[in-house]
């Protein structure tokens, strides 16, 4: 009688056994689905080979990313204009100042000065928000607005 109490226990702990190892080739399957790997061994070197994929992707949108960066600082983005009247004895407010500046406080200022009989357009460069030609006060005005 010991012995068949002994054949039945053993046979429990043979079928519980197998069940595990069933679930965890279950679990591998799962794990190794939609993948060309044979083994965990395989499939740490596929996923190791993907890491450095995505590693050197991020390198090179970094890279990317700079110089966007650095286009966009000398890129005009900063655009102001108004409109004036330069003029006491008639006229409307015709004339106009426009300041196109990039971050770094360069660009031009175009300005326009209508009278009845011409029209007259001046452009004056700047660089580091200052203009080596002498600027109106409008022009001044602008230019503050833009570099603000």
């Amino acid at each position: 009688m010991n012995t068949a109490i002994l054949i039945y226990i053993i046979s429990g702990i043979v079928v519980i056994i197998l069940l595990w190892i069933l679930s965890i080739e279950l679990r591998f399957k799962k794990l190794f689905a939609g993948a060309k790997a044979r083994d965990l061994e395989e499939m740490i070197v596929l996923v190791g080979n993907k890491i450095n994929q995505v590693i050197e992707t991020e390198e090179k949108t970094e890279k990317h990313l700079l110089t966007i960066d650095n286009r966009l600082d000398k890129s005009i983005r900063k655009i102001e204009t108004i409109r004036f009247n330069p003029f006491v004895d008639g006229g409307g407010n015709q004339s106009f100042a426009i300041a196109l500046m990039n971050d770094e406080s360069n660009g031009v200022i175009i300005s326009s000065l209508y009278a009845r009989d011409r029209m007259s357009i001046f452009a004056k460069p700047i660089i580091n928000g200052k203009s080596e030609f002498e600027l109106s006060n409008e022009e001044k005005d602008v230019l503050n607005r833009a570099t603000k």
